[in-house]
C-alpha cells in the first residue's frame, strides 16, 4: 500500500538530487568534522611554533605558508583570545564598524575562523555579509559561451550582457585552442555594449597569461588553490607558485582572483577526513598571505557535494564570509548548476542576493544553458526577467538592469559587425552577412551557421603565437569606422597601465572611475539573535529518508566478482615508433570494472583499441601507478609514447587526448562528462588520436553535453574517484599490460 501523497512528493525535481549521510573520515561531510582541529597559536620570538594544534616541526607546505604570509601577528595574540562567540556578535552588531573585524581577524588561525563563523545562524552569517563586503556598490558576472565557439555570436553575446549592466563577463572553450578567439570577440563585444567591462577567457594558466600579455583580457581565470598538500602537490603545484603566477598577472596590469571551494578536496580524494569548511579556510588565507585582492568561492563548481549533506548551504554562505572577514572580494558562486528544484535553487541565491556580495554570481549564464560551457549555469538567460522582478519586489540592486528589446538588437549588431571587422583586418576566416544576421537574432548556437573550425583554430594560433595585440585590434576597429570601441578598448589598455583596478574589489563605474574597496568602501552598519536548528531536533531534521550511506556504495563496488583480464608484463617501456599509447588510471579494469556510465571497461578499451587499428596506427596499453589524476595520466602515457600521442582514461570513464609537447593541464581533446560517452564516442576518440599521432588535420569528437550529470552523479563520481586514487603508488612507474 502506498500513500498518493508520497507518490506525488517523490516526482518532485527536488528527489531526483543525491543526498547523503556523513562521512566525515573521507571528508563526506560540511561543517564540524571529528577530525577538524580546535584554534590555537603559540609564537615563540616572532616565530609561529604552534597553529590548530599542530607543532611547527610537523607544519604542511599550507602550515608553513598561512603562518609566514596569511597571519598578522601583532595581533594574533588579542585575536585568538577573544572568544569566537563575542567576534561573531561583532559580525552581526552595527556598533562595531568593519575595519574592528578585519583586524581581529588577520590574527586568527583557519580553525579560529571557522569556530567563530559555527556560532552563527544562516541570518546572522547574511548580516555579516551586508557588513563585511568589500565594495559598497554590488555587481554581477556574466558567462559568455557557446558550443560553436561562434565568434559573432560571441561578440553579440557579450555586448548584450555589457548592456545588461554585468561588470564582469567571462568566457571559455571547449577546446583549448579556440581561446585566442573567444577571448577577441568577447573583448570586442563587451565595449561595444558598455565601457569598462572587464572580460576573462578561463583556459590553461599559461595560455591565459599570454592571453593577458597581448591585452585580449583584463582579469585572469582564477588561481586554484587547495586545502590539503597532497591536492595542491597532484595538481603540481605550491602556495608559492600560485602566488608567483599572481605577481606575473599584476605585474602586467591583469586583475585576479583565487578560487577554492567547499568540497574540493572531498572530490579530489585527500580531504584528510577534514571538513570541507575548515579546508576551505586554509584556502582563504593561503589566498590572503599570496597577496591576492580576491576570490572565486561558494564551493563552484563542487556545489552539489556539500548540497549533498546536512548545512552544507550554510557552510556555502560560511565561506563567503570568512574570505570577507579576511578582507578579499568575493564572486560568491551561484554559477553552477546547483539544483533541479527552483525553489531550492533560488533559496540558495537569496543568501548572497539580499545582503548582497561583490559579484552575486560567478557567472551569471547571460547565454542559454544549452551553451553555457561552464557547466550549465544556476541561472541563464531566460530567467533574466525573474532576477529584474526580485530586485525590483524587494528594493535590492542586483547588479543588473532592464533592457529593452530594440536596445538589445542594436547592440548586437553592433558588436557582431565590430568583431567582422577585425576578422577582415587580421585575415582570418570572414564572418559573413549570413552569420552576422543571425548572431543578431539568435536564441542560441543552434541558430547560427557552422563554420571551419579548422580555419578558425588556425587562425587562433597565429593569434597567439604571432605579434598581434590588442593594439592592433583598436587600429582595425578604427580604421572600420568603429571609433567609439576602438576608444574603450585602448581605454582597457591604458587603465591596465594606471593600476588603480587591481585594487581589492575593483571594477568599473560610468566613464572608467575605478569602484573599489578603497574607493567605495563598504559602510553598511546595522541586528539580532534568533532561533537556530541544533540538538535532537537537529538530528532528526537531517536523517532524510532518501539519504542513502556512501560506505554501501563502495561495499557494493566490492562485493561485484572480477576476473583477471589485464596483465601486467613488466615496466612500460619508450616507444619508438608512431603509435598511440592508452594510459589507465591505477583501477581500471582492478579495483573498478565499470564507468561511472555503466559501461563494461574490457568494451571501452576494446573501442578505443579499434579506433586506433581503423587509422591504421598501432597501440600500447600501459598503466599508470603515480597518479589518478585524468590530465596527468593522459600526460605520462605522451611521454611513454612513440608519437607522442596518447589517451589517457581514469576508471570512472573520463578521457584525454593528450600530447607530449603539451603542459599537463593542457590536451588536444578532453572528454570531462563521462556519464554521456558511449562506445561509439570511445572508438572515435581513438581514431583521433591516431590521426593525432600521424599527422593528419582532425576535428574535434563531438560529444553530447548533459548539464545535470554533476548533480545526479557528483557523489557516485567522488567515490569512485576516492577508490582510485587509493590505487596510487607514487614511486610505481607505468606497467605495460596485456589484454587478455
Amino acid at each position: 500500500m502506498r500513500s498518493k501523497r508520497f507518490e506525488k512528493l517523490a516526482e518532485r525535481p527536488i528527489n531526483r538530487e543525491t543526498f547523503i549521510k556523513p562521512w566525515p573520515e573521507v571528508g563526506l561531510i560540511a561543517m564540524d568534522s571529528p577530525l577538524d582541529p580546535s584554534p590555537s597559536l603559540k609564537i615563540e620570538d616572532g616565530i609561529v611554533v604552534e597553529m590548530d594544534g599542530v607543532r611547527r616541526e610537523k607544519f604542511d607546505l599550507i602550515d608553513h605558508f598561512i603562518a609566514r604570509h596569511a597571519l598578522n601577528l601583532e595581533v594574533a595574540e588579542r585575536a585568538m583570545n577573544t572568544p569566537s562567540r563575542e567576534i561573531a556578535r561583532m559580525l552581526v552588531d552595527i556598533n562595531v564598524p568593519r575595519a574592528t573585524i578585519l583586524e581581529l581577524a588577520t590574527g586568527c588561525t583557519p580553525a579560529k575562523l571557522v569556530d567563530i563563523v559555527q556560532q552563527m545562524s544562516v541570518l546572522e552569517m547574511m548580516m555579516g555579509l551586508a557588513k563585511m563586503r568589500a565594495r559598497r556598490t554590488p555587481a554581477n558576472q556574466a558567462h559568455v559561451t557557446n558550443r560553436k565557439e561562434h565568434p559573432a555570436l560571441l561578440a553579440a553575446d557579450a555586448a548584450e550582457a555589457a548592456l545588461r549592466g554585468f561588470a564582469e563577463i567571462e568566457t571559455t572553450v571547449g577546446v583549448a585552442r579556440y581561446a585566442p578567439l573567444n577571448a577577441l570577440a568577447v573583448l570586442v563585444g563587451s565595449q561595444t555594449g558598455r565601457k569598462g567591462v572587464l572580460t576573462q577567457c578561463a583556459v590553461e594558466e599559461a595560455t591565459n597569461l599570454r592571453l593577458g600579455f597581448k591585452g585580449l583580457t583584463s582579469y585572469s581565470e582564477t588561481l586554484s588553490v587547495y586545502g590539503t598538500e597532497d591536492t595542491f602537490v597532484d595538481g603540481d603545484d605550491t602556495p608559492w607558485s600560485k602566488a608567483f603566477l599572481g605577481a606575473a598577472y599584476a605585474s602586467r596590469g591583469i586583475k585576479t582572483r583565487y578560487t577554492s571551494g567547499t568540497g574540493a578536496a572531498a572530490l579530489m580524494g585527500y580531504s584528510e577526513g577534514k571538513s570541507m569548511l575548515y579546508l576551505e579556510a586554509r584556502c582563504l588565507l593561503v589566498t590572503r598571505g599570496a597577496g591576492s585582492q580576491g576570490t572565486q568561492n561558494g564551493s563552484i563548481s563542487c556545489i552539489a557535494l556539500p548540497e549533498s549533506l546536512p548545512g552544507g548551504v550554510r557552510a556555502v554562505l560560511a565561506e563567503n564570509l570568512i574570505a570577507m572577514m579576511l578582507g578579499l572580494e568575493v564572486a560568491s558562486g551561484n554559477d553552477a548548476l546547483a539544483s533541479h528544484s527552483e525553489m531550492r535553487k533560488s533559496a540558495k541565491l537569496m543568501l548572497q542576493f539580499i545582503p548582497g556580495t561583490d559579484f552575486i554570481t560567478s557567472g551569471y549564464g547571460a547565454i542559454p544553458r544549452y551553451d553555457n560551457m561552464f557547466g550549465g549555469g544556476n541561472f541563464d538567460v531566460t530567467e533574466l526577467d525573474d532576477w529584474y522582478v526580485l530586485q525590483r519586489d524587494m528594493q535590492i540592486d542586483g547588479g543588473l538592469v532592464p533592457v529593452r528589446e530594440e536596445e538589445v538588437l542594436r547592440v548586437r549588431e553592433r558588436g557582431a559587425r565590430a568583431i567582422q571587422a577585425v576578422f577582415d583586418a587580421f585575415g582570418f576566416p570572414p564572418i559573413t552577412e549570413a552569420e552576422i544576421e543571425a548572431a543578431v537574432t539568435a536564441y542560441n548556437s543552434e541558430d547560427v551557421p557552422d563554420r571551419d573550425k579548422v580555419a578558425d583554430i588556425q587562425a587562433a594560433q597565429r593569434l597567439l603565437d604571432g605579434p598581434l595585440t590588442a593594439i592592433e585590434v583598436v587600429k582595425a576597429l578604427e580604421e572600420a569606422g568603429f571609433h567609439d570601441v576602438a576608444t574603450n578598448v585602448l581605454e582597457m589598455q591604458r587603465q591596465r597601465v594606471i593600476g588603480d583596478y587591481l585594487q581589492p574589489s575593483a571594477i568599473f563605474g560610468d566613464d572608467f572611475q575605478v569602484l573599489s574597496a578603497l574607493t567605495d568602501p563598504n559602510d553598511y552598519q546595522g541586528p539580532g539573535t534568533g532561533y537556530r536548528a541544533e540538538g535532537d531536533h537537529w538530528s532528526v531534521l537531517q536523517n532524510l529518508p532518501q539519504a542513502w550511506d556512501p560506505h554501501t556504495y563502495l561495499e557494493n563496488l566490492d562485493a561485484v566478482p572480477r576476473e583477471t583480464w589485464l596483465e601486467e608484463i613488466g615496466p612500460a617501456k619508450q616507444g619508438d615508433q608512431p603509435e598511440v599509447i592508452i594510459a589507465l588510471g591505477p583501477a581500471f579494469g582492478a579495483e573498478i570494472d565499470h564507468t561511472i556510465g555503466g559501461l563494461d571497461h574490457r568494451d571501452v578499451l576494446s573501442a578505443m583499441l579499434q579506433g586506433i587499428r581503423d587509422e591504421g596506427v598501432s597501440a600500447r596499453v600501459v598503466r599508470i601507478h603515480h597518479t589518478s589524476d585524468c590530465a596527468f595520466i593522459g600526460h605520462a602515457g605522451a611521454q611513454l609514447s612513440g608519437s607522442g600521442v596518447a589517451i589517457g582514461t581514469q576508471s570512472k570513464g573520463t578521457t584525454v587526448v593528450h600530447q607530449r609537447s603539451l603542459a599537463p593541464l593542457e590536451n588536444l581533446e578532453l572528454f570531462p562528462q563521462a556519464p554521456n560517452l558511449d562506445l561509439d564516442t570511445y572508438c572515435q576518440i581513438g581514431r583521433n588520436a591516431a590521426r593525432y599521432a600521424i599527422g593528419k588535420p582532425t576535428a574535434p569528437v563531438p560529444v553530447k553535453i548533459d548539464n545535470t550529470a554533476r548533480l545526479r552523479l557528483i557523489v557516485q563520481t567522488t567515490l569512485l574517484h576516492l577508490r582510485e586514487t587509493q590505487q596510487i603508488e607514487r614511486d610505481r612507474p607505468p606497467s605495460e599490460l596485456r589484454v587478455s
